[in-house]
């Protein structure tokens, strides 16, 4: 098979949640560049549409299904929705993702259990919906979960404390490999990606204060893009990822090994 019909999506359906801007936006353009219909998911109705729009732009079929994750029932509403709309789901990538920022000895139990009601609970809600419904009875499907760097390594000590978000990404890339372990020989790929620090309205404080020095620490000496997670995204999608299984792949320059 060609490299060209390995990466390439045409005919499958996407889920991207926390898919209005950001990371979940970058990664929807990768899929839907190589030929996903696209369904877009966060809570804010306008910044979908707006969401929808510019991928609309760029020739991608993507639809706005806005849905709070959290909330109960969120997941099964949402995959029947998806499904009736464009008659399957064969990719998921749990992008929708919460922090709070406190010291450890003051983390106050609100920020906790929404850190990882919203990263843990509303994301394994969300794979076991799309599994039970839609992968498992096709034989195939392919999960994205987004992890970060702050799942894999201690969080330094001079900049504000967040672990609640720490500790939800680590459980993330254990999900994600227990997932695949349990669901491959069903046919179900599941990974995860681990950004390191990328723009965005979630890192806007911490590198306004601390950029320079995360510069710095990265030995390719830069943040994280807009084009940094496609490449890694329609791989780990696509049948030219097809015998990569349980796999967290951190996409830091290099933050990570030093």
């Amino acid at each position: 098979m060609s490299l060209a019909r390995l990466f390439d999506l045409s005919g499958r359906v996407a889920i991207v949640t926390g898919a209005s801007r950001g990371l979940g936006l970058q990664i929807a353009e990768a899929l839907g560049e190589y030929g996903a219909k696209i369904a877009l998911v966060a809570r804010k109705p306008g910044d979908l549409e707006e969401a929808a729009a510019h991928l609309s732009a760029l020739g991608v079929d993507a639809r706005a299904f806005p849905a709070d994750l959290g909330a109960p029932g969120a997941a099964e509403t949402l995959v029947s929705a998806v499904h009736e709309a464009f008659g399957r789901v064969d990719i998921l990538v749990n992008n929708a993702g919460a922090t709070w920022g406190a010291p450890a000895e003051d983390y106050p139990e609100k920020g906790w259990d929404k850190v990882m009601h919203l990263n843990v609970t509303a994301l394994f809600r969300l794979a076991q919906a799309v599994g039970r419904d839609c992968f498992l009875p096709q034989g195939k499907g392919a999960i994205l979960n987004i992890a970060s760097i702050e799942g894999l390594v201690g969080h330094h000590w001079s900049r504000p404390g967040t672990i609640a978000y720490n500790a939800s990404k680590g459980a993330v890339v254990n999900m994600t490999r227990a997932l695949a372990a349990e669901w491959g020989p069903r046919g179900v790929r599941v990974n995860a990606i681990a950004p390191g620090y990328f723009p965005s309205k979630m890192t806007h404080a911490i590198l306004d204060a601390h950029g320079r020095d995360l510069v710095d620490q990265t030995p390719l000496g830069k943040l994280g893009g807009e084009e940094d997670l496609k490449g890694a995204a329609l791989l780990l999608a696509s049948d030219a990822g097809g015998h990569i299984t349980g796999q967290i792949l951190a996409i830091d320059g290099g933050f990570t090994i030093i």
